[in-house]
């Protein structure tokens, strides 16, 4: 029997932020802490974007930041100066590299590139079983999806965040790097909520990611060709494509949170740490991380490490509209550029605003459809 005081299984951004926490803080020294992923991460696999006020904790990994961003669509289109915040970028292969270094460093840290099989909480332990061994630990925090019961119910809708993302260079100057495009609602709707992304890192380098909130997926071409539809609207026609990526982030209320026990947390996206209403996890993660390394100090009931916000209520009704009317998002989010700061657009989906900013925010969507989502759930 292998023994450890922690057990962190699969290494994306929350289990790797939780390694991180730990070994930054001198309580966690004398702790044997594990961590089981099947990947070796080393690889560009992914971009996480987040805004936070001012300097970060990621600020000396951060690829590139913006002061400005660019909202657009048929309603209403600006570009919007965003301070106090500013929007970053982190790519995969640079979090990975910092945090594995620091990691790797420590006595007390092993790492296993196994199969997460199971994990089972025996009340005063819990057991992980891989595909090469047993495993028990006294604390177990998990954030990989094992099961599909979240697509299976039918009491909270379930979207996806899909995307597909060129990293595009150019050999003429065509970028604008102090504008971050959020959303650009200025492609063909189809009847869902589409837009494009596009994240400028020099004047000869950009992101464009083609996003989709709903609930099915498309085959892979149709993302690329809606890419080079709008590189040409855009002038581009000729560049190369230096990277690739893709992704589907589940969007829903459905409570994650019920999988953990006293001695298993499930966190990340399988713990519902992702934004219900927009697919962000990273500088979410951050923030329950930092939480939870304190709350670990305490040695408490993991089941009790959080609870609902009035922000859940809020992610619940928005995803009831836009799952009854997929194509009702351009329009949703148009009201809200449109009608708010967007410095309190993103306090609000940092979850950190008063009620009555929240008020104001809310009442400048369409009425209708979301008193008749209230309605549905009431009653």
């Amino acid at each position: 029997m292998q023994k450890y005081d922690y057990i962190i299984t699969g290494m994306g951004a929350s289990g790797l932020m939780l390694a991180y926490q730990m070994v930054l803080d001198s309580f966690f020294d004398q702790k044997q802490i594990l961590l089981i992923d099947k990947e070796v991460k080393n690889q560009n696999d992914r971009t996480w974007c987040f805004w936070e006020e001012d300097n970060g904790a990621w600020d000396h990994i951060v690829t590139k930041k913006w002061n400005h961003i660019y909202f657009g669509s048929d309603d209403f289109s600006k570009q919007i100066k965003i301070t106090p915040y500013q929007y970053k970028m982190i790519k995969g292969e640079d979090f990975y590299e910092l945090l594995l270094r620091v990691l790797k460093e420590k006595t007390n840290i092993t790492i296993a590139h196994e199969s997460v099989v199971s994990l089972k909480d025996e009340g005063d332990i819990a057991q992980v079983k891989t595909s090469q061994g047993v495993y028990f630990g006294d604390k177990v925090f998990n954030s990989i999806i094992f099961s599909s019961a979240y697509k299976d119910q039918s009491k909270f809708p379930v979207l996806n965040q899909h995307f597909v993302g060129w990293f595009v260079k150019t050999n003429q100057n065509f970028f604008d790097t102090d504008v971050a495009t959020f959303m650009d609602f200025k492609v063909a709707q189809k009847g869902n909520t589409r837009f494009m992304y596009v994240l400028p890192i020099s004047a000869t380098e950009a992101l464009f990611e083609y996003t989709l909130f709903s609930e099915e997926m498309l085959v892979e071409q149709e993302y690329e060709d809606e890419i080079i539809k709008y590189l040409k609207a855009k002038g581009i026609t000729e560049y190369t494509i230096t990277e690739k990526e893709k992704g589907c982030i589940p969007m829903t209320c459905y409570e994650f949170r019920k999988n953990s026990s006293k001695n298993v947390l499930y966190m990340g996206t399988a713990g519902g740490w992702t934004k219900p209403s927009t697919g962000y996890t990273f500088q979410i993660s951050n923030q329950k991380v930092k939480k939870l390394v304190q709350y670990l100090k305490k040695n408490q009931d993991l089941s009790r490490f959080e609870k609902r916000t009035k922000f859940w209520y809020y992610d619940l009704l928005f995803l009831d509209v836009l799952y009854k009317d997929n194509g009702l998002g351009s329009t949703l989010f148009s009201r809200l550029f449109k009608k708010n700061d967007s410095t309190k657009i993103l306090k609000f989906l940092d979850e950190k605003t008063t009620v009555l900013e929240d008020l104001k925010i809310t009442t400048s969507l369409p009425k209708k459809p979301f008193l008749s989502a209230l309605w549905k759930r009431i009653f």
